[in-house]
């Protein structure tokens, strides 16, 4: 039965991924007062990709025909990372968030090396865009990873995750720094404003259209599907980790069932609050972009101080 709940978490990550893409669109054009598209859309996007011929530029090497395929393929491996229904799964071991940093690293080298493959000055261009950001976001991830174990004792997520499930809702104000340096970091490594625009491909701001510039058909589909995922997962991360009550300790139906209603509202909110953002302030200069994720890197270490300070001392 665990194995079982584990691949349905697996599944639903996958599946639901562009539903939350979908529903965060919708929730843009209504704020926008705009005629909003359906909450499907981008499952009718996907499947007009996959049913498309895959071109590929003859100066391609196997980089460019294997990386969507990686890049895909480790999205779909960091879902059993990241609890999302419940915490007592047999994959709980290798849920570390050191292993979650180096997969997401693995898939942007890899992703920037395919862009710079074919050798076209956008792709060169979107590939050191994302390494520069990426050299900057890392250590912001790193040390919120740092102030979660040390105030946990551990870089387990199963394990943290199940630590503050038996404890009383406290607001920790260790956790609320490091919330919010994750949340810097997620708007830069997912693309979103004010760090980069995935509704734009002006060549003078886009970053992760840039890369994917000479990808068609399915090979184009599976990169936007993985970068789905991670939206997801990053938001997956965000809410059961710093807010984890309504997981499923055991793995009965009505528990599963509660995990499911909570996992939806927690996301279905924070999207709206993604989109309050996005509404509220524009697209920065990629020039502000050290500030930003110094700003995300500065939280975090705030967030471990006052651990030691408050929390400790």
């Amino acid at each position: 039965m665990a194995w079982l709940v584990n691949v349905l978490q697996i599944v639903l990550f996958v599946a639901a991924s562009p539903l939350l893409v979908g529903w965060i669109k919708k929730l843009k054009c209504w704020s926008q007062n705009r005629r909003a598209p359906s909450i499907l859309q981008p499952y009718r996007d996907l499947a007009k990709l996959l049913r498309k011929e895959t071109v590929v530029p003859e100066r391609a090497s196997w980089v460019f025909r294997l990386s969507p395929y990686l890049i895909f393929a480790v999205a779909v491996l960091a879902c059993a990372i990241v609890p999302l229904l419940a915490v007592h799964l047999p994959t709980a071991a290798l849920a570390d968030v050191i292993v979650l940093v180096g997969f997401l690293a693995l898939a942007r080298f890899f992703q920037a090396l395919a862009g710079l493959d074919v050798g076209t000055a956008f792709g060169g261009m979107g590939s050191s865009r994302e390494m520069t950001i990426a050299s900057l976001a890392e250590p912001a991830m790193l040390m919120v990873v740092f102030t979660l174990a040390v105030s946990m004792g551990t870089t387990n997520l199963a394990s943290a995750i199940e630590t503050l499930l038996h404890q009383l809702p406290l607001i920790r104000p260790s956790f609320v720094f490091a919330a919010l340096g994750l949340a810097l970091v997620a708007v830069a490594e997912t693309g979103r404003i004010p760090v980069d625009n995935p509704a734009t491909h002006l060549e003078l701001t886009m970053i992760h259209e840039a890369m994917i510039l000479e990808y068609s058909g399915h090979h184009l589909a599976l990169i936007e599907w993985a970068a789905q995922i991670r939206l997801m997962l990053y938001g997956a991360l965000l809410v059961n980790v710093f807010l984890p009550w309504g997981l499923a300790e055991s793995f009965d139906p009505s528990s599963l069932g509660l995990g499911l209603l909570a996992i939806a509202v927690k996301l279905g909110g924070l999207a709206g609050l993604l989109v309050l953002v996005e509404i509220l302030l524009a697209k920065m200069r990629l020039f502000r972009a050290p500030q930003f994720l110094g700003f995300a890197y500065l939280l975090a270490l705030v967030g471990m101080l006052i651990h030691v300070i408050l929390e400790v001392g």
